[in-house]
C-alpha cells in the first residue's frame, strides 16, 4: 500500500534512496526547505507501508495573472528505481495538477532532459506537449538540452499556453 502525504523536514533524512538515481536532480538542504516553507501544498511524498520513501514531487506556483503566465511548475518528480512502473509518478503529477487548478493556474510546466526518452514519453502520455527546447539547460552537462513541457489547465480554455514555439531558446530567455 502506498500513502501520498505532505513532505516533512524529517523526510530529508529518509529520501537518499530516491535522490541517488543519476536522473534525479539533487539540491542542497536549504533549497528543499525553501520549497517546504513557501509551497508546502506542492511538496508530497509517496511512502510504502514500511515507511520507506518511494518517490516525491516538489513544485510551486509562479508567473503573473494579467499576462496569463500564472502556472504550476514541477521542480522535481522522482521515483526510486525499485518502485518505477507502478504509476507513482503519474499519481504525483495528477496531485500537482489538482493543486495548480485550486491555485487558478493557466497551465503546469516542467523541464526534462531531451535524452530522458522514458520521462518524455510518460509526460506526453499524461497530456503534456513540448512547448520549446531550451539549449544547454543543465549546468552540469552543457551538451544536454531540456524540453519545456506544458499541460493546459481548465482556466486556459483556448489552450494558448501550450502552443509550441518554433525556435529554441537559451536558459537566460526562460521566464
Amino acid at each position: 500500500m502506498t500513502t501520498v502525504r505532505p513532505f516533512t523536514c524529517e523526510d530529508l533524512f529518509k529520501f537518499n534512496n530516491v535522490n541517488l538515481d543519476p536522473l534525479t536532480e539533487t539540491y542542497g538542504v536549504a533549497f528543499y526547505l525553501q520549497y517546504l516553507a513557501h509551497w508546502p501544498e506542492y511538496f508530497q511524498v509517496c511512502e510504502s507501508a514500511s515507511g520507506k520513501i518511494m518517490g516525491y514531487i516538489m513544485g510551486k506556483s509562479e508567473g503573473s495573472i494579467p499576462q496569463e503566465t500564472w502556472h504550476g511548475h514541477v521542480t522535481a518528480v522522482t521515483v526510486a528505481p525499485e518502485y518505477r512502473r507502478l504509476g507513482l509518478a503519474a499519481k504525483m503529477m495528477n496531485f500537482l495538477e489538482e493543486v495548480s487548478e485550486k491555485q487558478s493556474c493557466f497551465f503546469v510546466d516542467l523541464f526534462v532532459r531531451v535524452s530522458n526518452e522514458v520521462a518524455v514519453t510518460m509526460y506526453k502520455r499524461l497530456g503534456y506537449t513540448v512547448y520549446r527546447r531550451v539549449i544547454e539547460y543543465y549546468s552540469g552537462d552543457p551538451d544536454e538540452d531540456a524540453f519545456d513541457m506544458r499541460k493546459a489547465l481548465s482556466r486556459d480554455k483556448d489552450k494558448k499556453s501550450v502552443v509550441p514555439l518554433k525556435d529554441p531558446v537559451y536558459p537566460e530567455d526562460v521566464e
